[in-house]
């Protein structure tokens, strides 16, 4: 039965100091991590056209750009790269250079700007030339050479001095392993975020772009990266990852799956972030540039909403454009 007249839910929403006042989720820049392309290329910056606003970054900007996240309040940044088509080969040799890019990236943020968070992807897609997350056994992805890889890799990234590392790449067994590598090499407080629940997604377009392997990728990535129709199989990959020693655990993409947040959230009371990926970021951006939508209103309500979903924080691209705005 209704309570109007006596209730009326309106009138906490009349002014604007009644709505903040009223306000159940909050986006703040603590929320923010910006994640940012990094190229070895000899530029000190490239433009990705599927992705208006964003460029890849040189390492001669890299500290400016981390100076920059310090001064806007961003607590931490991810990094990413973007190589030589010429360093890439089939079993990603590159990633295993303590003196490559990513390695150098970190080292030069952490000499200038010591007291922000840098949290480093562990993967081998952007070192190998067939653009596929593992190693490779007659066009099969096997899984426990890669995770022998993933965590010599994970060392050599902490080695440079990453505060957290990030293994995006849904192979079995691989926060385990990077957990026991890095404790047995005393790196026992660099933290693991966990790319926990990583959807087969077509979101993630933009980015293949941005760190060149849209045109290599051969096949697609279906055998690791989790079906978009599964939700318990993502309560179990996140379960698994905690056992292992995953400190925090990722949700992605980031706005199709908010019943996964949600879930991942009220099941296991961890640190949960999501990745707002390349792909939702264009799409914002598009419609802000062709004036579809008040764009600035829609960066914000779609971070909220994955506040609202139980995000504890988000990756994005749009963190200091945000920044801005809050």
């Amino acid at each position: 039965m209704s309570q109007f007249p006596q209730l009326r839910m309106r009138r906490n929403r009349q002014s604007e100091w009644q709505r903040r006042l009223t306000r159940e989720t909050r986006l703040s820049r603590d929320d923010l991590i910006w994640t940012i392309v990094v190229t070895d290329q000899d530029t000190d910056r490239q433009s990705v056209p599927s992705m208006p606003g964003v460029d890849r970054i040189g390492l001669s900007q890299i500290v400016s750009e981390a100076k920059r996240a310090k001064t806007l309040g961003i607590p931490a940044i991810a990094l990413f790269p973007h190589i030589d088509p010429k360093l890439k080969d089939s079993v990603a040799s590159e990633a295993f250079n303590p003196a490559g890019l990513i390695p150098a990236a970190v080292r030069a943020i952490k000499d200038s700007v010591s007291d922000l968070g840098v949290i480093v992807d562990v993967a081998l897609d952007p070192y190998t030339d067939h653009g596929h997350d593992g190693l490779m056994n007659d066009g099969r992805i096997i899984n426990d050479p890669t995770v022998d890889a993933l965590a010599d890799c994970a060392v050599i990234l902490a080695e440079a001095g990453a505060d957290i590392v990030a293994p995006s790449d849904m192979m079995d067994g691989r926060v385990g392993a990077i957990r026991q590598r890095m404790d047995s090499t005393g790196y026992q407080d660099v933290a693991i975020m966990s790319y926990a629940a990583k959807y087969a997604s077509g979101f993630y377009g933009p980015y293949r772009d941005a760190i060149g392997t849209a045109s290599s990728l051969i096949g697609d990535k279906r055998t690791y990266q989790m079906d978009p129709g599964n939700s318990d199989e993502a309560l179990r990959e996140v379960a698994l990852d905690i056992a292992e020693g995953a400190d925090m655990v990722m949700v992605k993409p980031g706005l199709p799956y908010l019943d996964i947040i949600r879930r991942i959230k009220d099941e296991f009371s961890m640190p949960t972030y999501a990745f707002q990926v390349s792909g939702e970021y264009a799409m914002i951006k598009a419609a802000g540039q062709n004036g579809w939508i008040d764009e600035e209103r829609v960066i914000l309500e779609s971070l909220t909403s994955l506040k609202r979903a139980g995000c504890d924080g988000i990756l994005t691209y749009l963190a200091p454009q945000v920044a801005e705005y809050l």
